[in-house]
């Protein structure tokens, strides 16, 4: 019997804060209240429990152990204060999971029309998957995928689905 191309898991435990700011006069500040470098357009920085993405031109998305996500919201909003910016908690608003498996690439390349093979390893997509928002990153692996938590039972079977076994995109 064949194995799925990956193996979709829902990651639990995670915060995540939305940054909006003007990034070119913020940026040093938000970096040194997140603990992480600023991430170039469409990339995301991490220390491994902590990743820092490029959302927009003025907005950041920083994703953490949720136990933690209040202190660095505190941390985020001093040195903001007194600019236009919002630091705002939205942890509630998205779920994420794990693709993980030798043809994550798969997984993903059948519900995105993101090119994968032209996504650096630190590499951030806003996207899609099917008819649902998504963004992606690598991770070891494969991928950590995030959506809307309205539409998460939906993300989590159109991924399970793009991962039956012996579904494999045909060799390029």
């Amino acid at each position: 019997m064949a194995e799925a191309l990956a193996t979709v898991t829902r990651v639990d435990g995670l915060g995540m804060i939305s940054i909006r700011a003007d990034l070119a006069r913020a940026g040093d500040a938000i970096a040194d209240a997140a603990g992480l470098a600023l991430p170039d357009m469409t990339r995301i920085t991490t220390d491994g429990s902590r990743w820092l993405g490029w959302m927009s031109p003025d907005e950041l998305l920083l994703i953490l152990p949720a136990q933690d996500h209040r202190e660095a919201q505190t941390a985020l909003e001093q040195p903001l204060a007194g600019e236009h910016a919002l630091v705002a908690d939205v942890s509630d608003l998205r779920a994420v999971f794990d693709v993980i498996g030798p043809h994550a690439d798969d997984v993903i390349a059948k519900l995105s029309p993101a090119d994968l093979a032209a996504m650096p390893a630190d590499g951030l997509r806003r996207s899609r998957a099917a008819q649902t928002a998504a963004g992606f990153w690598r991770v070891e692996g494969g991928f950590r995928v995030f959506g809307f938590r309205s539409t998460a039972d939906y993300l989590h079977l159109i991924l399970r689905n793009a991962a039956i076994p012996g579904s494999q995109l045909a060799p390029r």
